[in-house]
């Protein structure tokens, strides 16, 4: 019952990263913002892990560990393609846009917030797996503030550091989410095996 509840809630997770995925990755492309791209790409990889996790409910728990690591593998993604976005960026400074910063970071917010809250009930359930899910909407809530943080701190320097600092962020974020995860999954592991 509990694993018909969780699929049906991660699939809900799923659409709405991947539907929020196309509009942040649009404004972050047109304003040029490194913490925009940085959140996109990441809505792109939640979308991903709760798709993963909604096949892999049914599995044993051996296999759904060696599918958590993968998960946390998944979890470095947008940190690299953070920091690739963020070196090209610091070769054309050019600061994104503020107030389209702010407000895409708080409609992101209001959608990694939905997303947390609909995973906190199931957090502990299915272990590695359902741990990712509700870490990575947990700490993408966090990163949506520091966007918000960073479109006013735009506004009023004027320059694209702030953007710059909650893109890097976010790429910490996901690496520690990266390794929370991993451990959890060499755990589930380990009390898997025979």
């Amino acid at each position: 019952m509990i694993d018909t509840a969780l699929r049906r809630t991660v699939v809900a997770v799923a659409l709405l990263n991947l539907a929020y995925f196309g509009v942040e990755f649009s404004v972050a492309r047109a304003i040029g913002s490194v913490s925009l791209f940085a959140d996109s790409v990441d809505f792109l990889e939640d979308a991903s892990i709760n798709t993963l996790i909604a096949v892999a409910l049914g599995w044993p728990a051996r296999r759904r560990a060696a599918l958590g690591m993968v998960l946390a593998l998944i979890l470095l993604v947008p940190g690299i393609a953070t920091v690739v976005t963020a070196w090209q960026k610091l070769q054309l400074p050019i600061a994104p846009d503020p107030v389209l910063l702010g407000a895409t970071g708080v409609g992101a917010l209001v959608v990694n917030l939905a997303c947390a809250l609909l995973l906190a009930r199931f957090r502990a359930h299915a272990g590695s797996l359902s741990r990712a899910a509700f870490l990575s909407a947990r700490n993408d809530a966090f990163a949506n503030i520091a966007i918000v943080a960073a479109g006013a701190a735009t506004a009023l320097v004027g320059n694209a550091w702030p953007d710059l600092v909650v893109g890097i962020g976010i790429a910490i974020l996901n690496a520690d989410a990266a390794r929370d995860v991993w451990r959890a999954a060499r755990d589930e592991r380990r009390t898997a095996e025979p």
